[in-house]
């Protein structure tokens, strides 16, 4: 028995490979929960029940999908050019602090119309920066960009710690550890009154369309598809590898930074240590369930989503710990990366 590489991948086999992962992960949860006592095929309706049995359970889904989709497609955009960004999370809170600062003080008074575009752009504009260092090191002196947007999150976290400590301080918040509060005028509008579902939802989604078609009715998604693939093949062909890298990592970055500005304007108003609970993180799961495909990461937060938000219920009708959420899509993770494994490689005798 051996490996052996094929020519192509078949259609069929990368359109299944998300669904076989997914179904394997549950497999193994059902596991644990049965483990745990508890009847499993009545565990996973309570998650569907959670997520989509009533309005607020519905809307909270959908906004717990909104940054998953931005961090996700961050993730999508950056691995298929084979830049590794593994610091969505701490674009992210820049992305989040930047807007906070910006939108307290300087568009302070600024009308709604202008306001909440600016303060978006600023957040965007907070990630593609963040990104564009660990990027400068790789393309000047080599250095690893899986190491150096690593541990730019944790030293972002301890800024926005001491931000939020220090100048951006709320006086208000009784000695808690959060941010001053961004405008009333700068908050996104809701799409369902009397719920935290916001415009972002709309802004992930088309952007999700808009990077789909960038990737793959364009020169520049041509280019960066090639700098993935192969890059000396790539720069052979000529392909500005250094600079079709440098225009990623603007989306990338710009992506994961805009999640964190949405998140803040859309939903908490504020800036707290605890903002994300992983959505940096959590988008690269997203992005590998998409198999990188833009349009895919949409359906892969969904997923994600659901698992979160539906674990609650269940943890509340069946005393299974919510935390069976994490696993799941941890393990749909690793089922992913062997599913696309044995979409690249088959077994032959």
């Amino acid at each position: 028995m051996r490996l052996e590489r094929r020519p192509h991948r078949p259609l069929v086999l990368v359109v299944l490979a998300p669904i076989v992962a997914i179904v394997a992960a549950l497999l193994i949860s059902g596991g644990l929960i049965a483990l745990d006592g508890a009847n499993v095929l009545d565990a996973y309706w309570q998650i569907l029940v959670g997520a989509f049995g009533t309005r607020l359970g519905i809307t909270e889904t959908l906004t717990r999908a909104t940054p998953l989709m931005l961090t996700g497609l961050a993730a999508a955009v950056a691995f298929r050019a084979r830049l590794w960004n593994i610091g969505a999370e701490g674009q992210f809170y820049i992305g989040a602090i930047a807007v906070t600062a910006v939108a307290s003080t300087l568009f302070a008074g600024w009308p709604p119309h202008l306001i909440i575009p600016a303060s978006l752009a600023v957040g965007a504009l907070g990630g593609m920066l963040l990104l564009l260092l660990p990027l400068a090191l790789r393309l000047r002196f080599g250095v690893d960009e899986v190491v150096t947007s690593l541990l730019l999150n944790f030293i972002v976290i301890l800024f926005v710690s001491m931000m939020i400590e220090g100048p951006l301080k709320d006086p208000l918040a009784f000695g808690w550890p959060q941010s001053v509060p961004v405008p009333t005028d700068a908050m996104l509008p809701k799409l369902v009154d009397r719920t935290r579902l916001h415009i972002g939802l709309v802004i992930a989604l088309v952007a999700a369309i808009v990077i789909w078609l960038v990737q793959s009715r364009t020169v520049f998604g041509l280019q960066s598809r090639a700098a993935g693939l192969s890059p000396p093949a790539a720069i052979f062909a000529g392909v500005p590898l250094g600079r079709t890298l440098v225009v990623v990592a603007c989306i990338s970055g710009g992506l994961a930074g805009l999640a964190g500005a949405v998140e803040v304007i859309g939903v908490k108003g504020y800036v707290t240590t605890d903002l994300s609970p992983g959505y940096g993180y959590s988008g690269i799961i997203v992005a590998m369930l998409a198999n990188l495909h833009p349009l895919g990461v949409i359906a892969a937060a969904l997923f994600t989503a659901i698992m979160f938000v539906g674990s609650d219920s269940m943890s509340r009708a069946l005393g299974v710990p919510s935390y069976i959420a994490d696993v799941t899509v941890a393990l749909s993770l690793l089922t992913m990366l062997i599913s696309i494994f044995f979409t690249q490689y088959r077994i032959r005798r």
